[in-house]
């Protein structure tokens, strides 16, 4: 059985991976716009590294410490939290002295090493189902986080892996997920991803805004969502991030129909 969560619905949205500071900048003024119009709490999220890479010289970050330092500039500037991926559990005292949230790739949401090494940080954590993983597996990753006393644990959906490079949604995830007691996030761009297609990632993001509507018709805590200034040259998952300039029609048509929800609950 769901167990519902009465909390704001916010919103995780960035652009995937941090590119230059200009761009978080002016990503982060939209949303920070968006948000406040529709009274849901933004986490501004961008990877400070891509380690996930389908190709050896695909785009993997700027430099650590300064992805790191323009995301603590961002927070600063506009007063929003910030969340960022970690890919080991060396990464996570380190990330957490910039960031707010801490996010568990999907493939790494088994790494028993890497989910205690972030709920030690005391920070939020954002796990990512795995593509091979079925929903109620995801009890046992927040079980490893909770271990260290630590239940600020959001669980996200982005799909599971359905043939040769594609993803399948299955809302029946959302409700399972749910009844752990966590706040559950739908992931609406890299859930219709097709990974590995060449040297890069490719996608149907003409898919993502009908299944975002439908998550928050099943019922969700938060939506997740990757959005630029100019996708088509964004250095990372191109082939889904939302352009920015159709982000407030994305992201308020998915607050009413949540608002709708709640209000004949």
């Amino acid at each position: 059985m769901s167990i519902e969560i009465k909390a704001p619905f916010f919103v995780i949205a960035g652009p995937c991976v941090v590119e230059s500071k200009s761009i978080l900048q002016e990503t982060a003024s939209e949303l920070v716009k968006i948000c406040g119009k529709l009274g849901a709490p933004l986490y501004f999220k961008a990877s400070y590294k891509k380690a996930n890479r389908t190709s050896h010289d695909s785009f993997s970050g700027i430099g650590d410490e300064l992805a790191l330092g323009y995301l603590a500039e961002i927070k600063q500037e506009f007063g929003v939290p910030v969340i960022t991926d970690i890919h080991s559990a060396g990464e996570a005292r380190y990330a957490a002295e910039f960031v707010d949230v801490l996010q568990i790739p999907a493939f790494l949401c088994r790494q028993t090493d890497i989910l205690h090494a972030a709920g030690e940080t005391g920070k939020t954590i954002n796990v990512k189902k795995g593509q091979f993983m079925p929903p109620y597996a995801m009890k046992e990753a927040a079980n490893k986080i909770a271990a260290t006393g630590n239940t600020n644990i959001w669980l996200t959906e982005r799909g599971t892996s359905f043939g040769y490079s594609d993803l399948i949604v299955d809302f029946r995830s959302l409700l399972i997920m749910k009844s752990f007691g966590y706040p559950v996030v739908y992931d609406a761009t890299h859930s219709v991803q097709k990974p590995s297609l060449g040297k890069q990632s490719g996608g149907a993001p003409e898919y993502s805004p009908a299944l975002a509507r439908g998550a928050a018709a099943v019922g969700i805590n938060g939506l997740f969502m990757e959005t630029h200034p100019d996708p088509k040259n964004a250095k990372s998952d191109a082939a889904t991030q939302i352009p920015l300039s159709e982000a407030e029609i994305f992201i308020s048509n998915v607050v009413k129909i949540h608002k709708f929800k709640e209000s004949i609950l």
